[in-house]
């Protein structure tokens, strides 16, 4: 190697070695090439020391993974081989470097610890003693007296299947141009002062030389046990080396050494249940607080291997205590490594957030039994609350409008957009409004929960009846508008539901805020558990998993987050609508000056809402009566920018710039208009365009408005009434959770009744269905006035 190439490989050892220890300038260590490896190796030195929690942070989020730099990844024996320990899994092993080796070449820093090495070689052995056993019974048939299963010695197997299994790694990642490495470790290679300094230079030079690390314990030369402790060496009393008794905790020991930014130790488990798999009540952690979750049973270990699951949490806890991001993960997945650096929802995340003071599984458990507390409750104690946090929210107005302006401060600083500032608003108007909003709710709470809805006599003596109960646990997620969290909060109280909040970022020192006099509302029944609010959207999405907790999702917002929302959550159903392209149709016979408030209103009352027109309908015929211009004149006064729709744009010859599409929600001053021929056009364009949310016609034809009514297939459809009376507030139902159009259990704005569900309660005398077979009780089925 040429002298101006070894400095340059130097001084990418140097960044390597210095990312943290920014000790000695660079340019004194690359000044001189040996003065630079010297001082490489006294840093070096200075590092084997590391502190019992490193100064640097590990993630605290899976989307930050994306940013991991130097990565270690632990392949298991159960991933290295197959499932049948029959031989190696080369479909899988080649999967795994592919995306090693693409990383890599992507500028990331790779290592890889991996195990095999034993199993790779009783696999040859075995091949072996096979072939020998039956020559020599062929040719001493009574001399051999062989009993049981062939167990070739573990290091005489090491021996064999180490070189076979780098040779197969080699072939594997030259095919797309990486070079690797092999370097073998003993236990006291960690231990001793002078291994461990060479053990690290040499990983570190290869890392500079753009030369991945394959690490493997040297199971040839293993040496017997030794009680380190006696021995009197300080890393060990100081907790600053953990006993090396598997691969998982040496894949923990190399990512401290090199300080790694992650480290995903790939198994066949899934992760970390808090039941052995497959047992009653086990649940699935995606993500994993050691100093929070102590309540995890651990199985039993792989049948290849020497690691369990407990080994497993121990070598990643230790790791994440020294400032290293891990990740448990089962090596099958397709696609693991990738998806895991690109923060997907792959394996159990350990985090050391301690900010939470309650894990996100904690708070759907927690959420699960108040439902359960809320329902034993009366509907004048849940009123009660209700009532009570309507006043918090007037006689707290200073604090609530204090949180606010900071959030309005911040938002405003990071350039949120103009609408969005407006929602994210509060003043005193809308905090009174809110206020009997909430009254509303608690004045119909009292007969919410229980309501008799049928009453049948199904047999002498048999009656039953329906009755209204809560849906469970709702997860309702809404953006900068942190009005919704006490009109949610309140909604779920009257209807008896657990809940779970997510609100926007934007708006994180009001929700805050609002969320502490949600739970001093709970308190006085004690209640306070059955709402929470989580913080981010790993949160949400890890709750979009717990199908056994979360009975209802509720997404409040952009069409985009109705749809990611939609798309994450597999086994919840979820209320909402993905869009609002709503219409309002001029008919033919119509009071103009009905149709220009009716239409102004609609579109520029609140532009961003859901229920704001975005497209105009008219007929034909108001193109010759100039209610056309009247309506495009007033709504250009609006600061409304006007796009014409096909049919307009070929009748006019110069006019409003042609619509790119007539399915556009556009949430702000704009709006599409387009001519139809008569109201059965207007229904078959609406049914064909719109989003199924809310639509206007305006006429005084009482024909065409009941055609209109019945054809138009939307959760709201209205008759000269402007398009933003869509609202729960404004319909009576005190606030809205959010607005469905969806078409099952709830469709509109959904207020208490659409957070119900119902049940069958049989009141018998002893009856069985032999007694009806038997023609002894005959079925009467007759429907009974419910107050009787």
């Amino acid at each position: 190697m040429r002298a101006g190439q070894r400095i340059h490989v130097n001084a990418m050892l140097l960044r390597s070695v210095l990312r943290s220890s920014p000790i000695t300038p660079i340019h004194r260590l690359v000044h001189n090439n040996r003065r630079g490896l010297a001082a490489i190796r006294s840093s070096i030195h200075r590092q084997l020391d590391y502190p019992e929690s490193c100064s640097h942070k590990a993630f605290a989020f899976r989307s930050q993974l994306k940013d991991a730099r130097r990565i270690v990844v632990k392949l298991g024996s159960a991933v290295v081989t197959r499932e049948d320990y029959s031989g190696v899994a080369l479909g899988r092993m080649a999967s795994i470097i592919e995306q090693i080796s693409q990383m890599q070449n992507e500028g990331k820093e790779m290592l890889m610890v991996t195990s095999g090495a034993v199993a790779f070689g009783k696999q040859k052995l075995n091949a072996e003693m096979r072939m020998s056993m039956s020559m020599r019974e062929t040719l001493s048939p009574k001399e051999i007296q062989y009993q049981g299963s062939l167990k070739p010695e573990p290091r005489a197997a090491a021996a064999v299947g180490q070189s076979g299994l780098m040779a197969l790694y080699d072939v594997m990642f030259s095919q797309y141009g990486v070079n690797i490495a092999q370097v073998l470790v003993t236990k006291p290679d960690f231990y001793n002062p002078d291994s461990r300094y060479n053990l690290k230079s040499t990983v570190l030079e290869l890392i500079g030389l753009n030369i991945i690390p394959v690490v493997n314990t040297n199971d040839v030369v293993v040496p017997p046990e030794v009680d380190y402790t006696s021995t009197g060496l300080k890393y060990n009393e100081t907790g600053q080396v953990m006993n090396i008794k598997d691969n998982d905790s040496l894949a923990a020991h190399l990512a401290a050494e090199v300080q790694a930014d992650l480290l995903i130790l790939m198994s066949d488990v899934d992760g970390i249940y808090t039941l052995p798999p497959g047992q009653d009540g086990a649940r699935f952690l995606y993500s994993y607080c050691p100093s929070l979750d102590g309540n995890v049973v651990f199985g039993e270990k792989s049948g290849v291997g020497l690691g369990g699951m407990e080994s497993k949490v121990s070598a990643a806890s230790w790791a994440l205590e020294r400032g290293i991001a891990v990740v448990i993960c089962n090596g099958t997945n397709e696609q693991a490594v990738s998806r895991i650096v690109q923060g997907k929802r792959i394996g159990t995340f350990f985090t050391d957030h301690k900010s939470l003071t309650v894990t996100v599984e904690t708070h759907a458990v927690n959420a699960k039994k108040g439902s359960r507390r809320l329902q034993e409750l009366s509907g004048e104690q849940r009123a009660e609350m209700i009532m009570l946090l309507a006043e918090l929210l007037q006689n707290r107005k200073q604090q609530i409008l204090q949180a606010n302006a900071r959030d309005l401060r911040e938002a405003e600083e990071s350039g949120l957009a103009t609408p969005l500032l407006s929602r994210l608003s509060l003043t005193p108007d809308k905090l009174n409004s809110l206020a009997d909003g909430l009254r509303q709710i608690a004045e119909a709470s009292h007969t919410v929960v229980g309501r008799l809805l049928k009453k049948i006599q199904i047999a002498d003596g048999m009656e039953l009846h329906q009755i209204t109960v809560p849906i469970g646990v709702l997860l309702v997620i809404f953006e900068s508008r942190p009005d919704c969290l006490p009109q949610v909060a309140a909604l779920a109280i009257s209807s008896g539901n657990g809940l779970l909040l997510k609100g926007g970022k934007e708006a994180s020192h009001t929700n805050g805020y609002l969320m502490k006099l949600v739970e001093e509302a709970l308190s006085i029944h004690g209640a306070s558990e059955a709402i929470s609010l989580v913080n981010t959207r790993e949160d949400v999405g890890e709750l979009l998993q717990m199908e056994d907790y979360i009975d209802l999702v509720i997404p409040r917002g952009s069409s985009q987050l109705v749809r990611e929302i939609q798309k994450q959550s597999r086994g919840i159903p979820v209320l909402g609508h993905s869009e609002g392209v709503c219409h309002v149709y001029v008919d033919e016979n119509v009071d103009h000056a009905m149709a220009m408030r009716i239409v102004k209103d609609s579109k520029c009352d609140y532009p961003s809402a859901c229920n704001a027109m975005e497209t105009l309908l008219l007929h034909r015929s108001h193109l010759d009566n100039n209610l056309f211009v009247e309506i495009c004149n007033t709504l250009k006064k609006e600061g409304v920018n006007i796009y014409s729709g096909p049919r307009l744009n070929n009748v006019l010859t110069f006019g409003p710039a042609p619509a790119k599409s007539m399915k556009t929600e556009y949430s702000s001053l704009d709006c599409a208009i387009e001519i139809v021929d008569s109201v059965d056009a207007a229904i078959n364009h609406i049914n064909t365009y719109g989003s199924s949310h809310t639509d206007t016609i305006i006429t005084e034809d009482e024909k065409n408005a009941e055609k209109f009514l019945n054809g138009v297939d939307s959760a709201c459809v209205f008759h000269n009434s402007s398009s933003r009376f869509a609202d729960g507030y404004r319909f009576g139902l005190g606030a809205e959770v959010g607005i469905s159009t969806a078409r099952i259990h709830a469709r509109g704005p959904v207020g208490v009744e659409g957070l119900l569900t119902t049940k069958w309660v049989l009141h018998g005398t002893g009856n069985t269905v032999a007694d009806f077979n038997a023609g002894k009780l005959k079925f009467l089925h007759e429907m009974l006035p419910i107050n009787s």
